[in-house]
């Protein structure tokens, strides 16, 4: 229980930290389309959130341990890194 209160927590933080970005918005549409697993309509929690092993290997090449717990910062750094490759990729 104590897990799911935690993630509850985090996944508010990201929304709100996203949310006053809207530069972002695409961006973290986009990436959740892309890493949500397919059929997550059909499992708990019905959210569009990457696969747990997906997460467990980004935490480990990003901070080089996967007991990190990454921050709504990381992730707004991480949506900006995203939007950043894809505009040089179109070029």
């Amino acid at each position: 229980m104590k897990q799911l209160i935690a993630r509850s927590k985090f996944v508010l933080a990201v929304v709100i930290a996203v949310s006053w970005r809207p530069r972002l918005w695409g961006t973290a549409f986009r990436q959740m389309v892309l890493l949500a697993p397919k059929g997550w309509l059909t499992r708990t929690p019905f959210l569009p959130v990457p696969a747990p092993d997906y997460l467990a290997f980004r935490t480990l090449t990003q901070y080089g341990s996967d007991d990190h717990h990454p921050t709504s910062r990381d992730v707004v750094e991480y949506l900006m890194w995203c939007g950043e490759m894809r505009r040089l990729a179109q070029r």
